[in-house]
Formats: C-alpha cells, structure tokens, sequence
C-alpha cells in the first residue's frame, strides 16, 4: 500500500508533466523522414546533344536556324519519333515514285476484281493512280496506317515520350531479329544511316511534289 502511495507523490507528479512538458516540442520539432523515392526507370533523358544524325554535314554540329530544340525532353523524343515516321514514309515514298517513273514493272492482277481495277490500269502517275483507286481501297489503306499509328501510340510500353524507343512499331519492327544479331556500334551507324537517308528522301519527296504541281521548277527532275 506504502508504494502505490509513493507512486503517485506529488513531487514525482511534477517531474513526470516537467519531463512530458520537455519532450513534447522536441518531438513536435523532429521532421518526419520521408522515404526517399527512385527515380523512375521511365523518365526521359534525351537532350539535344544526346540525340543520333549530327555529322559532317553540319559540321557535327546541332543544325536548328530556328530552334526547335529548345524544348522539353519529352517534346524531344516527339519530335525524333515524327522525324523517323516521316522518314520512313518519304523513302517508301521515293523509292515507289522512281520505280513506277522509270518505268519498272507494275503488279500484275486486279486490285478491285469486282470494279474491274487493275494495277496496270492505274497508270505511273501517283496522283492520278491515287484517284483512280476505288473508295474502298482508300479506306483500306487509311485504316492500315490508323491501325500501326494505334499500335505505336497505345501498345508499345514505354511510350517513347516516357522512355521507351522512338520509332518502335510493333509487327513492322524488325520481325526476323535482324538488329538482334549486331553490335552496339553496328547498330548505331545504322540507325544514323537512317536518319540521313530519310532525310534526304524528305527533301527528295518535296522537289518531286513541287516539279509535278510546277512543272520545270526542279531543273535537275526530267
């Protein structure tokens, strides 16, 4: 009985509420530790000077008169995944337009049995092929470029704004392995190798858009 009085004696009462009384500011005080978060294995790093095509014909040196780099990395990794797009089309582009004006055997067949539309019939003009070709095959390859920009832009993680490869598309994307089989450098000089030639089968595409809307502005064009 003596201890439990002794247990609550008022001199050991006050040094109880002083000691409380003095830590609790300083545990009030104490920051919080937040846990320290990694950095996503997503985020982006692409900076200008990071970027493949710089050579000789620039002097190795950024070409960029107007200064489109002087942007985000994401807006970066936009504008590499839209210049190999493009890339891509303008050297299919080219090489179909030299071939059918060269006058390189067309495929043989009907293209619309049931219209009566053959590949021959369809001329070596692209704009007047174009024309020629029925509603329903315009719609079939429109739908085709639909479906490979929905495959780009919505199945291929990580999307290429947040780390992932610019220029990847599934089905078209090396499909026999052929990249798998080279080395790092190798690899590099062809990806660079891309991005030249389709460069210069962009500017190619303009001058033959421009000689055959203004015939003679391209003096070197027949």
């Amino acid at each position: 009985r003596r201890r439990k009085i002794d247990n609550c004696h008022p001199a050991r009462l006050i040094g109880s509420s002083m000691l409380s009384l003095t830590i609790s500011p300083l545990s009030f005080n104490i920051p919080a530790l937040a846990p320290r978060l990694a950095p996503s294995a997503a985020s982006v790093r692409m900076g200008v000077a990071d970027m493949e095509g710089v050579g000789p014909e620039t002097a190795n040196k950024i070409f960029d008169p107007l200064g489109f780099s002087n942007a985000s990395p994401e807006t970066l990794a936009w504008y590499r995944a839209a210049e190999l797009k493009h890339s891509r089309v303008a050297m299919t582009a080219v090489t179909g337009w030299a071939w059918v004006s060269s006058g390189g055997p067309l495929f043989p067949g009907y293209l619309s049995a049931s219209e009566g539309v053959t590949f021959e019939s369809l001329g070596r003009d692209g704009y007047a092929a174009w024309d020629a070709v029925p509603e329903a095959g315009k719609l079939q390859i429109i739908g085709t470029i639909g479906i490979l920009e929905l495959l780009q832009e919505g199945s291929t993680k990580p999307h290429y704004m947040v780390g992932g490869i610019p220029g990847k598309v599934p089905l078209l994307w090396d499909p026999l392995g052929y990249t798998a089989r080279l080395s790092p450098e190798t690899l590099a000089t062809k990806r660079v190798s891309e991005l030249k030639n389709g460069r210069l089968a962009m500017i190619g595409v303009m001058s033959l858009v421009s000689a055959h809307f203004v015939p003679g502005s391209v003096p070197l064009l027949p």
